[in-house]
């Protein structure tokens, strides 16, 4: 049964003076505000990253990322320390929301993605994070969204109507879920989201799952793998910096409201709107990339190979479901 629009606003009001009470009292209303106001650009920032992150499957990177590292020269190790951090509060949020609002997910992906999301940002942050440098791996997670855009829009010139489920749900499923969440793990730990879009292009690509259902679940893996991430690389690595800290406490109160709010406005699109504002993200974060990072013979390189490599992947997951029917029915 889907709940009023006041019934949701209540929801994430609730959940909001929650989150807020518990800022207060472990800050003190001082240092609460004091954090609030020093760091009005972290705050501001998180405004629209956290919309952003609770209505699509690309995760606030695509507003934070150029702005903490261009504007607010933030160093893209402490971007991606931050990113964890603050999903594992606003993107936890935005998850309640969907559950408590009984917004529609594929449910039998979470466990088996997170599962696979889990071993992989364990490896992204131990060990992968270590072997290409900051720009290299900014540069090849944008080619990586270009390219689903791409393959994204093809989809959507088909007005075959999309599906709310997975058809059939087996073995093969389950592992690729696991697989997918493997490689969005592993591209968490080294740019902070990932999973989310990773898991949203298989279920879309290859299980034609409507963006309206695949939106909410890919939101849910990356509440998890965001909180995974972020005690792996408190606890585990011992590696929180301070300013990361003082980020991370300015932007709490706000995150809580605007990724819940994603969630509630994305919920209320249809599919080819979802989707086309996720392309138009997509082309925002490419535009910002080029204009950001530059672009050394190595940056140009690697673009043009992770290019390759992408755009050819997510066409064969695109052709999947077209060769295992063509093999069905002969």
């Amino acid at each position: 049964m889907q709940l009023s629009l006041h019934s949701k606003k209540t929801i994430i009001l609730i959940i909001a003076f929650i989150t807020w009470i518990v800022w207060l009292t472990f800050l003190g209303i001082d240092k609460a505000f004091f954090h609030l106001i020093h760091y009005w650009q972290i705050a501001l920032t998180m405004l629209f990253g956290s919309m952003i992150a609770g209505g699509t499957s690309i995760g606030g990177g695509a507003v934070a990322f150029p702005v903490f590292t261009k504007l607010l020269h933030i160093p893209p190790h402490d971007a991606k320390i931050f990113s964890l951090a603050i999903q594992s509060v606003g993107m936890v949020a935005a998850a309640l929301t969907i559950y408590l609002t009984k917004i529609t997910v594929e449910w039998r992906v979470i466990p088996w993605a997170s599962f696979g999301g889990i071993i992989g940002i364990f490896l992204g942050l131990n060990y992968f994070s270590s072997w290409l440098a900051p720009d290299i791996l900014k540069m090849c997670f944008t080619v990586m969204l270009t390219s689903f855009s791409v393959t994204l829009f093809i989809l959507n010139k088909n007005h075959k109507r999309k599906k709310k489920l997975i058809s059939n749900w087996g073995n093969s499923e389950k592992w690729a879920c696991v697989l997918a969440g493997i490689i969005g793990g592993i591209m968490s730990g080294l740019a902070g989201n990932g999973i989310d879009i990773v898991v949203f292009s298989v279920m879309v690509l290859v299980w034609r799952l409507s963006e309206k259902v695949a939106t909410p679940t890919s939101v849910i893996l990356m509440a998890i793998n965001a909180v995974v991430g972020f005690f792996l690389q408190v606890s585990v690595f011992d590696d929180f910096p301070t300013n990361v800290q003082h980020y991370w406490l300015a932007a709490i109160p706000i995150v809580v409201i605007g990724a819940p709010l994603g969630t509630v406005l994305c919920s209320k699109l249809n599919h080819s709107t979802i989707a086309n504002c996720l392309i138009f993200l997509i082309l925002i974060e490419m535009v910002s990339s080029f204009l950001i990072i530059p672009l050394r013979p190595v940056i140009i390189l690697s673009s043009v190979l992770s290019m390759l490599l992408f755009s050819g992947l997510n066409y064969w997951l695109y052709r999947l479901p077209l060769l295992t029917l063509s093999r069905t029915k002969n």
